[in-house]
């Protein structure tokens, strides 16, 4: 079962997401800050994508760098934020949650193929 991390301190998304996503079969890992995400993998789990709400994170969101670059991160942002160049794909806020999980089960898709 693949398994997918939700980045984000909006506790909202973050569970709503993560819930629509375990409704469709895909086991999902919540946190609030990438820094969660790197004891994790560090722990031995390597997700299968990323979902990162960069808009409710301070500062510039750096590239999450504990990860392999074949782990493909799904960025929700603000528009005319700019758009990080490690970004396998881009959301724009408002988003719905079925949006949402729709691409990450195309983004699941290309990592299968």
């Amino acid at each position: 079962m693949p398994i997918v991390f939700v980045i984000g301190e909006d506790w909202t998304l973050r569970s709503l997401v993560r819930a629509e996503l375990r409704e469709h079969g895909v086991d999902a890992l919540g946190m609030a800050a990438p820094a969660d995400a790197a004891q994790i993998v560090a722990s031995g789990t390597l997700p299968s994508a990323v979902v990162l709400d960069v808009t409710s994170l301070p500062g510039n969101p750096a590239p999450l760098e504990f990860l392999p670059r074949s782990v493909p991160v799904l960025v929700v942002t603000s528009p005319g934020a700019p758009v990080p160049p490690w970004a396998a794909a881009v959301l724009l806020k408002p988003v719905r949650v079925g949006e949402i999980v729709s691409r990450v089960e195309k983004l699941l898709k290309g990592v299968a193929a």
